[in-house]
């Protein structure tokens, strides 16, 4: 079968790292096009400074990925909808749930594929580990997710900008985690965020989960944005029975009972343009929004406190 074509809106770090790179390799998609209000283009593919100058061009391409900042992203999937392509999203989706919202009923109405992507749920590892929930419950979680903005996001201003998420921004991936592996729905108990005194978005966050369940399992979350000794990617989960598991590297290494079980490399994008496929050849949405209220919830129940001012 022959490759879809497919364009790749936004050309930034994760664009580059990622996607691109699993779309050379893709046996499903060839990429055609590329949308960069910078002009950053691929090999030889056409580059187009708008979204709308591409449509016109080639009108033949249906699919786009769209890898902007979420602050434009709800205007961008309206117009690739309208314009009758089919769309996946990185990560976070877009600033508010009234948006996403807005996207998945705007999808329905025109018959066209909305995928959200969560990168980090495409993880044999993460899969293990829910099924080993699934069957001995849950008695605690601790999450630690702790990264250098200055490494992962290095002179983006738009990330400590209000709807920027600040260090929410990787902590969403924790959360896409969390409420994949979690038998029973989890909520937001309380949060406390920090905020550097001259930005607008959140450097650490502390967070504790309740639940619906007779029992009460203990869990909590931390987000640091400034860890410069490397990262730091764990769930951490005594399930009802005792087993001790732990996910590290983001997801990538299952150790059970201090034992490492399973590991494997990075396959999450690569993982998230199968499903896509998938997704294409049934002409189906999925969009999953649990990671993205957690973190509304987080925002909206959050004690504010202020920190040290932060500066590249």
């Amino acid at each position: 079968m022959a490759k879809r074509k497919i364009a790749l809106i936004g050309v930034g770090k994760i664009a580059i790292d990622q996607h691109l790179p699993v779309i050379d390799a893709s046996d499903d998609f060839e990429l055609a096009a590329t949308v960069s209000t910078r002009g950053i283009g691929h090999r030889d593919v056409p580059v187009f400074r708008t979204a709308a100058e591409l449509y016109e061009a080639m009108p033949e391409v249906n699919l786009v990925s769209v890898c902007t900042p979420p602050s434009v992203r709800h205007a961008i999937v309206r117009e690739a909808l309208a314009a009758g392509k089919d769309v996946m999203m990185e990560k976070p989706p877009t600033t508010t749930i009234s948006e996403i919202e807005d996207l998945i009923a705007y999808a329905k109405r025109l018959d066209r594929v909305l995928f959200q992507t969560w990168h980090s749920q495409y993880n044999a590892a993460v899969e293990r580990t829910k099924a080993i929930l699934a069957e001995e419950g849950v008695k605690s979680v601790r999450i630690d997710w702790r990264e250098s903005v200055r490494k992962w996001h290095p002179g983006q201003d738009w990330v400590w900008e209000a709807g920027g998420f600040g260090v929410c921004d990787p902590g969403i991936n924790a959360m896409s985690i969390f409420s994949k592996i979690m038998p029973f729905p989890v909520f937001v108990g309380a949060s406390r965020l920090t905020f550097p005194a001259n930005r607008q978005s959140p450097v650490d966050v502390e967070v504790s989960f309740k639940s619906g369940q007779p029992h009460q399992p203990d869990m909590s979350a931390g987000f640091n944005w400034l860890e410069e000794s490397g990262e730091i990617w764990t769930v951490h989960v005594v399930t009802g029975t005792g087993t001790d598991l732990k996910l590290e590297g983001g997801g990538r290494r299952l150790k059970i009972n201090g034992e490492t079980v399973l590991e494997h490399g990075d396959e999450e994008y690569a993982g998230i343009y199968d499903r896509f496929a998938d997704l294409l050849d049934a002409h189906e949405s999925d969009v999953d929004m649990a990671p993205f209220k957690l973190i509304a919830d987080m925002f909206l129940l959050g004690a504010r406190e202020n920190g040290p001012d932060f500066n590249w």
